[in-house]
């Protein structure tokens, strides 16, 4: 068998490297060591975050890939990395920065990486905005897995039982987020009101274009068609993993507002999952922990929640990055206790 070494040498290289850059960047922003560690534990928590968020994509991305030939399983691995890491996690960010803050791209990159003062005031004038749209973009996505009510696994098991229920109750967790909206917005400053209530709804419904997308790829007679050839495969896990990798961009904006800093931290994340979807494959194994995916979708919804909150008054992003972090550990020892209170039988 081989070594973790093999799967995640390039993972641990570019993990090495961003962190690094982590602290470089800090020292510029800030010109202080607390500053550049500030950097360095936000990057830290970007990419925990987004192995963790991705773990299911991990799952489906090695259902998938295991019916491709080891050659393109390579190209997943190299071409695929590529884009997702310029593509999804800095093409995409940048993307978000353009159309909130109304600059045009170049002006954008040039801003955050040569006047970050001015670059900051562009993105706090847009944080309504960005918030607006992340939140009620993330709150549907943690509802949609907890009010499911073919979902047989629970971690919080009287709450989630509760919300599996609740499935039977048609459109319940739109009905709730358009409530949620509506009394966030409710209580907003005049002048921002417009403006929260646009980019929430543009969240939903995007969320919701997202959602028809994944069930379309997930068609039967769809996705046996593109499983039989190799490009058509990876293209089709391409789109996979920036419908799953949307939610981690999303959040990034709870923790930070420097597009570098997002980058590297998603960056060293999405190294990691692809990864992990290539040893899954080879070693015929998909899940190893139980809750953990669970515990990624409770700290979605803290931050879809930290991110109403950051619109009518200031959250230290430390505290929702740790929270996050909390829920992640927690879920990660649930499972091991449950795998050595359950172990497999012997054959």
């Amino acid at each position: 068998m081989r070594s973790a070494f093999h799967y995640f040498g390039w993972a641990f290289g570019f993990t090495a490297i961003g962190l690094l850059l982590s602290l470089w960047l800090g020292f510029v922003y800030e010109h202080t060591f607390s500053g550049a560690m500030s950097f360095f534990f936000v990057a830290c928590v970007l990419a925990v975050l987004e192995i963790s968020l991705s773990f299911d994509n991990a799952i489906v991305n090695a259902n998938k890939l295991s019916r491709m030939s080891p050659l393109w399983q390579r190209r997943f691995l190299t071409w695929g990395i590529i884009i997702a890491v310029f593509g999804m996690r800095i093409i995409f960010p940048l993307i978000i920065v353009v159309v909130a803050a109304h600059v045009g791209p170049l002006e954008a990159i040039r801003l955050a990486a040569t006047e970050p003062q001015e670059y900051a005031k562009i993105i706090d004038e847009a944080h309504v905005s960005i918030a607006g749209f992340g939140g009620a973009f993330l709150m549907m996505v943690a509802l949609t897995y907890f009010v499911d009510e073919g979902k047989e696994v629970h971690w919080f098991a009287a709450l989630e039982r509760r919300l599996s229920a609740c499935a039977s109750v048609r459109g319940l967790e739109l009905g709730f987020v358009l409530a949620l909206v509506l009394g966030v917005t409710a209580i907003q400053p005049v002048h921002e009101q417009g403006t929260f209530l646009v980019a929430a709804c543009t969240g939903l419904l995007t969320f919701l274009a997202v959602e028809g997308l994944g069930q379309v790829l997930d068609r039967g007679a769809l996705a046996s068609d593109v499983a039989r050839g190799g490009i058509g495969a990876f293209l089709y896990l391409e789109v996979l993993d920036a419908s799953f990798s949307f939610d981690g961009v999303i959040g990034a904006f709870a923790l930070t507002q420097n597009l570098f800093l997002i980058a590297i931290g998603l960056g060293i994340g999405a190294f990691y999952v692809r990864s992990m979807t290539v040893m899954l494959v080879e070693r015929h194994a998909l899940s190893e922990f139980r809750f953990l995916e669970h515990g990624a979708f409770w700290s979605i919804l803290v931050l879809s929640a930290a991110m109403f909150l950051q619109t009518l008054f200031p959250v230290p992003e430390w505290a929702t990055g740790l929270l996050g972090v909390l829920f992640i550990g927690l879920s990660f020892m649930s499972s091991v206790r449950w795998k050595r209170a359950n172990p497999e039988p012997c054959e």
